[in-house]
């Protein structure tokens, strides 16, 4: 699938998967000066791109395990959903969960996209809840299956 990308910071790469097997294509800080996160904080990182997404798919925004493991650096809202109708610049809200403040840097990989087929449903309301398929689950939420 081809997707077409504006790059509004021609410094930087094009984003792209950075081995054969790897799922998520890589995303750069395009930011004109470091931007500190303190513990606890979290900031919104520009990736210096808009991209065209075709109708029937949809952008995931996914953190770096890298970023995760080494400085607890994660994407706030995991994952993030780019619609394949937005055309603005593509950004990261990136969260510091670990115990020192996290320095981004210009051009560093803060997050991967990962590209999704997305299927619609329309909704076929019933009466009763008797009307919806039953389960050997049924209605067992959170800890149902024990720890």
């Amino acid at each position: 699938m081809k997707v077409r990308v504006l790059r509004l910071d021609k410094r930087l790469p094009l984003p792209k998967y950075m081995s054969n097997g790897a799922s998520g294509i890589d995303l750069y800080a395009s930011i004109k000066e470091p931007i500190k996160i303190n513990p606890g904080d979290f900031k919104l990182i520009p990736t210096g791109i808009k991209i065209s997404i075709p109708e029937g798919f949809e952008a995931q925004i996914r953190p770096r395990s890298g970023l995760a493991v080494k400085f607890g650096v994660t994407v706030l809202n995991t994952p993030g959903t780019i619609d394949s109708d937005y055309r603005g610049e593509v950004k990261i809200i990136l969260i510091n969960f670990g115990k020192e403040i996290f320095k981004v840097e210009r051009g560093m990989r803060v997050a991967q996209m990962v590209f999704m087929k997305v299927e619609k449903i329309t909704f076929d309301e019933v009466e009763d809840e008797i009307m919806l398929d039953i389960t050997k689950r049924n209605s067992g939420g959170f800890g149902h299956t024990g720890i």
